[in-house]
């Protein structure tokens, strides 16, 4: 993916709406991604950031099949991410559209130039060519020094998001774990949180249940929210999916349109 290592996005006053870990299957839309819609219609943010992993790619990955589970094709994949992203796309309006690279997004090149290195360059070999509404990164900077690194994934563990925060100096936004949180961490520089935001997709999910044999896994659905006033972030709003068809947001349940 011919990706600019860095995105800068100024952002004094607005909202930016970040989504991690959608795994488009098909099927009907999780409540994840149809309140994400609704909260992009709503809200109307200045940026919109699918912060990695759009999609699965699990008939191209690394790992080898489990038995003779069945996947949906690649094809099948990219259309339905398609259709998923289009519904985003139409609600945004003028709000910028950035993706940044996940570690499953990446599978799409990876095979392509492993086994048919000749087609580079070649328009569709790249992901962001089936895309193009999207704006590729590995690093999204919002709001300057006082707002927010977006990327897919940074430190790992459990101790991952206070770990984003702790070693890069800055608030971070990452994906990649599935878990949705906020870790405030204050020092004689002020407070920047690490926050990791959720999934998309749903737990457990068909994408999913397979290579975690059907255990408990600590992860949640829904996605976040940032607010710049004056040039200042403040403290990072979560929507979490609590059941089918209703999210929780700001201490109150949101009904999520079917």
């Amino acid at each position: 993916m011919k990706n600019p290592a860095r995105i800068l996005v100024p952002c004094r006053r607005g909202r930016v709406i970040i989504a991690s870990d959608a795994h488009y299957w098909p099927g009907r839309p999780t409540t994840a991604h149809r309140a994400l819609v609704q909260f992009i219609e709503k809200y109307r943010p200045e940026v919109v950031i699918m912060n990695g992993d759009v999609i699965d790619a699990s008939t191209i990955s690394r790992h080898p099949p489990i038995g003779w589970e069945k996947h949906p094709s690649l094809k099948e994949e990219l259309a339905v991410a398609q259709d998923r992203l289009d519904e985003v796309e139409y609600v945004a309006r003028e709000a910028r559209l950035i993706w940044t690279l996940g570690n499953h997004d990446a599978r799409f090149e990876t095979r392509l130039a492993s086994v048919l290195p000749e087609f580079k360059g070649v328009y569709g070999v790249h992901l962001k060519d089936h895309f193009p509404a999207w704006e590729p990164a590995w690093t999204v900077e919002v709001g300057g020094k006082r707002g927010a690194i977006v990327k897919h994934r940074f430190k790992g563990g459990m101790g991952a998001a206070l770990n984003n925060a702790l070693w890069s100096g800055r608030t971070v936004v990452t994906g990649h774990f599935h878990r949705l949180q906020v870790t405030p961490i204050t020092d004689y520089s002020g407070t920047r949180f690490g926050v990791e935001g959720g999934m998309l997709a749903e737990s457990p999910g068909p994408q999913f249940t397979g290579y975690t044999e059907d255990n408990p896994q600590n992860w949640r659905s829904g996605f976040v929210m940032l607010t710049f006033v004056n040039g200042r972030l403040l403290w990072p709003e979560i929507i979490s999916v609590v059941k089918p068809g209703l999210v929780d947001f700001r201490g109150r349940l949101v009904k999520v349109a079917k």
